[in-house]
C-alpha cells in the first residue's frame, strides 16, 4: 500500500467514526467524539499494521491479517463496559457501548480496504442512532427515571410528593434518604417507573410549589 492509500483510509474512518461520535456527543455521553474518532482509527491503524505485516513478511512468514484484528473486536469490550453505569434497576450506556464496538469494525473495514461495508454501516449506524430515538420512544411502556428533590423531607412533605407523582401516572420504585450539611434539609432521590413519557418539566413545577421543597431536578 502506498503512503497515500494509508493517509486516505485513516482520514475516512475519523469522519466516519466522527458521524457516529457526534450523535452521541450531542446526548452528552462520556464516550463522545472524540473517543469514537480515537476508537476508530486506532481499529484502522491495528488493521493496516496487521496488511502491512503481512505484505512485507510475507515471503518469510505465514501472517494471517485477522488474528490482529480478532484483538480488536474482544478488547473493545473493556472500553464500551466503561460506559455501561448501573444505578438500582436502571442501565445506561448501553447504546453508546454499542456504538463504540460498531465503530471498531468500521475502523478494522477500513483498514482492510472494504470502503463500501465500512460507509454503509456508518450510514446505518447514524440513522438508527439519530432516527429511531423517537420510535423507542412510541414502541416503550415504561421509563424508569431518578428524581432528586432536595426538601425537609417530613411526613408531610413526602406524602404530597407522592401526590403529585400519582397524578402524573409515576410509581414509586425506591427511594432514599441523604442528609446534606445544612441540618434543616435532606435530598431524596426517588426511583421512578413512569408508564408513558411524561413532560417531565410539568412534573418538576409541580413538585416546587410544594412548600418546602428546596429544589426539584431529574438525574
Amino acid at each position: 500500500m502506498s503512503d497515500l492509500v494509508i493517509l486516505n483510509r485513516l482520514l475516512l474512518v475519523a469522519v466516519l467514526a466522527g458521524f457516529v461520535g457526534y450523535e452521541r456527543e450531542r446526548h452528552g455521553r462520556a464516550a463522545g467524539l472524540r473517543t469514537h474518532i480515537l476508537v476508530g482509527l486506532g481499529s484502522c491503524l491495528v488493521m493496516l499494521t496487521a496488511l502491512h505485516l503481512m505484505q512485507a513478511l510475507w515471503d518469510q512468514v505465514e501472517i494471517d491479517p485477522t488474528r490482529m484484528a480478532a484483538q480488536v473486536v474482544s478488547g473493545i469490550g473493556f472500553l464500551g463496559a466503561g460506559t455501561i453505569l448501573r444505578f438500582r434497576a436502571s442501565v445506561r450506556g448501553l447504546t453508546t457501548a454499542a456504538s463504540l464496538w460498531a465503530v471498531a469494525g468500521i475502523g478494522l473495514a477500513v483498514g482492510a480496504g472494504f470502503m463500501v461495508g465500512a460507509v454503509a454501516t456508518t450510514g446505518i449506524v447514524f440513522v438508527v442512532l439519530l432516527g429511531l430515538g423517537r420510535l423507542e420512544r412510541r414502541i416503550r411502556r415504561d421509563w424508569y427515571r431518578v428524581l432528586i428533590v432536595e426538601s425537609h423531607a417530613s411526613s408531610d412533605e413526602l406524602a404530597q410528593i407522592r401526590q403529585v407523582l400519582a397524578d402524573y401516572d409515576v410509581e414509586i420504585r425506591d427511594f432514599e434518604i441523604k442528609r446534606t450539611p445544612q441540618p434543616d434539609y435532606s435530598v431524596v432521590e426517588f426511583q421512578l417507573r413512569m408508564i408513558s413519557e411524561q413532560d417531565e418539566g410539568s412534573i418538576v413545577a409541580a413538585l416546587l410549589r410544594i412548600e418546602g421543597i428546596r429544589q426539584a431536578h431529574w438525574a
